[in-house]
């Protein structure tokens, strides 16, 4: 247990910092499972419809993983790595479906 007022703080600022990364971490999961959901049913059943889901549900992951590497909650390789499986499941669906 921390002995003096500033250890105590800093107790304090860590706690919270972990729990607004883990939400982070957490919505930032979300979308990118959306993505790769809304991946899978466009490979299932191509259309219009379908494939503006995968564009915008892959931009708002993208959006997530940059302001989560901005606000440093993760490092920007980590961010970068996260991006490419995003990016190649999509092409990968997309040319999936261009060779039906």
């Amino acid at each position: 247990m921390a002995n003096n007022k500033s250890s105590k703080k800093r107790i304090q600022i860590a706690d919270r910092n972990r729990l607004q990364n883990r939400s982070y971490k957490s919505a930032m999961r979300t979308l990118m499972k959306r993505c790769f959901a809304a991946c899978g049913s466009y490979v299932k059943e191509p259309g219009d419809q379908a494939r503006s889901l995968v564009q915008s549900s892959m931009n708002a992951a993208f959006s997530k993983i940059d302001k989560a590497v901005k606000r440093g909650v993760l490092h920007r390789n980590t961010g970068a790595n996260q991006k490419s499986r995003l990016s190649s499941a999509v092409k990968e669906a997309m040319q999936a479906e261009n060779a039906k």
